[in-house]
């Protein structure tokens, strides 16, 4: 190019396609590379609020829920159990669980992580991770953090009034480690479930039905509690258990918008979706319970509102406000027949009904996060009614089998293994006198 034909261009305000003209090879090849992740401080917000209000549903909102649930006598033993494994959880994921759950493990990456995150070492002020661009990976670790607390304290429901504390605790480090990781692995952090294309938005099987699965094993394995069948084991203060399952409610929001990893539309459509089918699920929980029982109670409201939850978890980034109602009204009625009906009928001592509520309601919003998932929604995902996609449910049962198989096989693997060693349960005498005096040296006043 002449530099006539270089001053005429400038005269026309062409001045910066001069400067790419004369850059030449070098500026096309600047161009071409990918531009670096850049932090938005809206997202970050967000996704730090999101994980204040994730870490809320556990301290204090699970630990209220199940305590107002339990006899009086075992009341700070239950708020311990959710306090304790928070603490522990948090230690734990910092040292070694964030590594393997959600870094790249080299050639094992389809089954586990790897650990060069240990102890968190390299992870900087302004590093971001592959799977959130626009966030501090420190964001990120802490909001996924959350969620590594919450899943195994939500299996204490199942085994309340008879475990020990020492063994609790055991439990749930080695059962973080063990399971907890492997399964986030394989469905967020990159490994062969996600990568198939199973569909799990914010925890259905990663969270609820893992939770859920471990702690029939464990109410299996523990035995039933003493006198149960026969003695009153009513809730000693449901007041509790309302503002617990209030407070999970409200910090659900976090769990499932804060999912999105952004603060934009998708986050809203996730946020609109958990109000929906919560409501519909605690109201028909009312309706079924009206109708057999001839009463709703307060404890069906708050496990209906809990189970709807729990069912359009997987599905909340994936469908539109109406599949999460007809979600929710599906998670009602069938969590309120697996918790109240089918318990009954086999007589297991699930106490808090950890799998009828969290291990059925995930496993049913994971199937029906198969059903009603919308390209329309979410670019991401092609459902069966919506995109005629069938494959999709079969990658849904697809993980809904592993989940279970995995979780149930390596809990009573570890439970087996502190049975042997420390033993599981207290003795007779501790669960008739109580947990808090014996555990803790404690009792609640009147």
């Amino acid at each position: 190019m002449t530099n006539s034909k270089l001053q005429r261009l400038a005269t026309l305000g062409s001045a910066p396609l001069i400067a790419v003209l004369m850059a030449g090879p070098a500026f096309a090849q600047a161009a071409a590379a990918a531009p670096a992740p850049k932090i938005d401080s809206g997202d970050t917000a967000w996704m730090l609020t999101s994980s204040v209000l994730v870490l809320m549903m556990t301290i204090p909102g699970l630990a209220l829920f199940y305590a107002g649930m339990v006899r009086k006598k075992n009341i700070l033993a239950t708020l311990a159990q959710s306090f304790g494994a928070t603490a522990l959880i948090t230690v734990l994921w910092m040292v070694i669980g964030y590594s393997i759950a959600f870094t790249d493990g080299g050639a094992n990456n389809a089954l586990i992580g790897g650990v060069k995150y240990l102890l968190l070492g390299p992870m900087g002020l302004t590093a971001t991770s592959p799977l959130a661009a626009t966030i501090p990976e420190s964001v990120y670790m802490f909001f996924q953090m959350t969620f590594a607390i919450i899943t195994p304290a939500l299996i204490a429901g199942a085994l309340a009034d008879r475990m020990k504390f020492s063994a609790f605790l055991a439990f749930m480090g080695a059962w973080l480690i063990l399971v907890y990781c492997p399964i986030a692995h394989w469905v967020w952090g990159g490994g062969w479930l996600g990568k198939a294309g199973a569909l799990d938005f914010a925890g259905g099987t990663v969270v609820h039905l893992n939770a859920g699965t471990a702690g029939l094993v464990a109410a299996l394995m523990l035995g039933k509690r003493k006198g149960f069948g026969t003695e009153n084991m009513a809730p000693h203060n449901l007041a509790y258990s309302v503002i617990g399952a209030s407070l999970l409610w409200v910090g659900w929001f976090g769990f499932n918008a804060g999912s999105a990893v952004t603060s934009g539309a998708q986050a809203g459509m996730a946020a609109a979706a958990t109000q929906i089918a919560t409501a519909g699920a605690s109201l028909a929980w009312m309706v079924a319970e009206w109708i057999v029982a001839r009463k709703p109670s307060v404890l069906g409201m708050i496990s209906g509102a809990v189970a709807g939850l729990v069912a359009i978890t997987p599905a909340s980034g994936f469908v539109n406000p109406g599949d999460a109602l007809l979600i929710g009204i599906a998670a009602g009625v069938v969590c309120y027949l697996s918790a109240v009906h089918v318990k009954h009928i086999f007589k297991y001592d699930d106490a808090l009904d950890a799998w009828g509520v969290h291990g059925v309601g995930g496993a049913l919003g994971a199937l029906l996060t198969g059903v009603f998932a919308s390209s329309a929604i979410n670019s991401a995902s092609k459902g069966w009614l919506h995109d005629g996609n069938l494959g999709q449910m079969v990658l849904q049962l697809e993980d809904i089998g592993a989940t279970f198989a995995y979780c149930a096989v390596v809990t009573f693997a570890i439970l087996l293994v502190i049975k042997l060693t420390i033993g599981l349960r207290v003795s007779e005498e501790v669960e008739v006198e109580g947990l808090d005096l014996n555990l803790h040296g404690e009792v609640v006043q009147a």
